[in-house]
């Protein structure tokens, strides 16, 4: 069954173009051109991928993002930005966007993205079949793989689906050291070069969520001029 993909892009030549590449690959696309016709059709339909713009007219995309995140249904959001600072990305990322590409890009280069969030899920979902231990616990903190969720002593931790993917790697693989390359490669499902920046800022949000002091972090530890590594704890626990 092909999946099914909703570009919401008010630049109507871009959305056309990314249509007819998205087609190319099999994929069936529906497209909105701004936002209010953009959550109509989130609202009314189900989606495998949501291509969200950030500057749109009516809903702009981080308030569209919000919206989908306070859904009970994950559907995986990969953000559109015209703009290129660091505070535009982050906000997008923190509110559940699972990707980002600046314009200008390659068409390429996001159907690369495109292709690595469906291979990520895949294996997410195959993790899921395979796995019998739903739960870790390090410590006080506590990661349900099945409900996607983290506590840590009587308090939930509010994760972004991507915070969430790379700390239950990390902790799936306690005491292994990860280079950023290979956390994009093996979280994200790419890896490309002046991208490293990305792992950086999910491990500062993930320490800031999760550590007493994120300065002095005890669960992800660097490992300095090489990556990270999630600490190995007396009572790490897999069980159903």
């Amino acid at each position: 069954m092909s999946r099914k993909i909703l570009v919401v892009e008010d630049n109507k030549d871009l959305a056309r173009l990314l249509e007819l590449h998205l087609r190319d690959l099999t994929y069936d696309v529906d497209l909105a051109f701004d936002g209010d016709a953009g959550w109509t059709q989130i609202t009314s339909q189900s989606y495998d991928l949501i291509i969200l713009d950030l500057m749109l007219p009516g809903i702009d995309g981080l308030e569209i993002c919000r919206r989908i995140r306070s859904r009970p249904a994950y559907t995986p959001i990969l953000m559109l930005t015209s703009k290129s600072t660091e505070l535009d990305r982050v906000l997008g990322l923190e509110i559940g966007a699972d990707d980002y590409v600046t314009k200008p890009f390659s068409i390429r280069e996001l159907m690369a993205r495109v292709k690595a969030i469906f291979r990520r899920i895949d294996e997410l979902q195959s993790d899921r079949r395979q796995d019998k231990q739903s739960l870790i616990q390090a410590a006080d903190l506590v990661i349900d793989s099945q409900r996607r969720t983290v506590s840590l002593g009587d308090r939930t931790i509010d994760l972004t689906a991507k915070e969430f993917d790379l700390l239950l790697h990390f902790a799936r693989h306690a005491g292994r050291v990860f280079t950023r390359s290979q956390l994009l490669d093996e979280v994200w499902g790419y890896s490309h070069d002046g991208y490293e920046h990305t792992v950086n800022s999910h491990i500062n949000r993930l320490r800031a969520k999760i550590e007493a002091n994120p300065t002095q972090p005890c669960y992800i530890l660097t490992v300095w001029g090489v990556g990270y590594k999630f600490a190995e704890f007396e009572n790490v626990s897999e069980f159903l």
